[in-house]
């Protein structure tokens, strides 16, 4: 079958699923008033999942990532991993998590094939995490990222976003942390979304900051995999850990896209700021509506825009990234 292919010649290999809108953290770019669910909703169940990600690995994605909210939030997450892990054509399994049930849980995920972790951690100082997630966590999630390890992942990595006058000046710090270990750190830029104006105006901060300091301290970048997030990802002969930047106001950033989105009810996203998602949900009650579910993703990847509009100040639908599991 041929790979999932847009109108600019931009293949995908790479689709992010959330499984749930439902976070128990308040992090000031997110979530500042913590969760606030919108009517009653029905997350896709198990079965829902195994199609929708059948249908995406025949034609040819090959990795899925797992997210939110926050994925371990739900009940049957382990076999939510187990399902997707099944599913042929997948070799990679990912998720993104704030990391709260990582100690406890990662060797029991890792044995049902989750491959990749993401874990979020804003700042190494604990009265700084706590003012940007609105829990005082941090040491039980450095606990979790070492129980990681400890399960037999061969790398974590580990997101922060980008927050002029909190984390901003930690630079020296997180490379001193990551110097013996094999966690890949990525700095995120601040994203303007529609219930963030105020923050994205206070708090943006560049990416291309650190990226010139990497350069002039002998930091490499690397060669980009045809499934690897969007991350400039940088490597030092003088440290076991690399520094990922994720930086969706540079230019061309939209040029290398290969991942589509899934929401946690069922609808495509094409693009994490677009205007719009594509509902899938009604193809998704049986295994027969599978070709039916391929043709539909093909005809709406052909709608896809070659760029997000985000240096006009233009989030498209998307309220703030746990919507729709940015």
């Amino acid at each position: 079958m041929l790979p999932l292919e847009d109108g600019f010649s931009r293949r995908f290999y790479y689709l992010r699923l959330s499984i749930t809108d439902v976070c128990n953290f308040r992090c000031t770019y997110c979530l500042p008033d913590g969760y606030r669910p919108e009517g009653r909703k029905s997350f896709l169940s198990v079965d829902e999942i195994r199609r929708v990600v059948s249908g995406f690995a025949a034609m040819g994605t090959r990795k899925v990532r797992l997210t939110g909210g926050e994925p371990s939030l739900r009940r049957d997450f382990t076999e939510i991993i187990e399902t997707v892990a099944a599913t042929p054509g997948i070799d990679k399994i990912a998720m993104t998590t704030n990391g709260y049930r990582l100690k406890e849980r990662a060797a029991e995920w890792r044995a049902a094939g989750l491959t990749a972790l993401n874990v979020s951690v804003d700042s190494l100082d604990p009265r700084q995490f706590h003012q940007i997630t609105g829990e005082n966590k941090l040491a039980e999630i450095m606990d979790g990222i070492e129980a990681a390890l400890n399960a037999g992942f061969p790398s974590v990595k580990v997101n922060a976003v980008l927050l002029r006058g909190l984390n901003d000046g930690q630079l020296a710090e997180f490379l001193a942390w990551i110097r013996d270990k094999p966690i890949e750190l990525r700095f995120i830029e601040l994203m303007q979304t529609g219930e963030m104006d105020t923050l994205f105006r206070d708090r943006h901060v560049s990416g291309e900051t650190i990226k010139a300091h990497l350069l002039e301290q002998g930091w490499l970048q690397q060669l980009r995999g045809v499934d690897d997030g969007p991350a400039q990802v940088f490597q030092h002969s003088g440290s076991r850990g690399s520094i990922g930047l994720i930086m969706p106001y540079s230019k061309d950033f939209c040029a290398g896209c290969n991942r589509l989105r899934v929401s946690s009810v069922g609808k495509l996203h094409l693009c994490l700021f677009g205007e719009s998602g594509v509902e899938l949900r009604d193809l998704l009650s049986a295994d027969q509506q599978q070709d039916e579910l391929i043709q539909r993703i093909r005809v709406a990847l052909l709608g896809k825009a070659a760029t997000h509009h985000l240096h006009e100040g233009n989030a498209g639908m998307t309220p703030h990234l746990a919507s729709i599991g940015g």
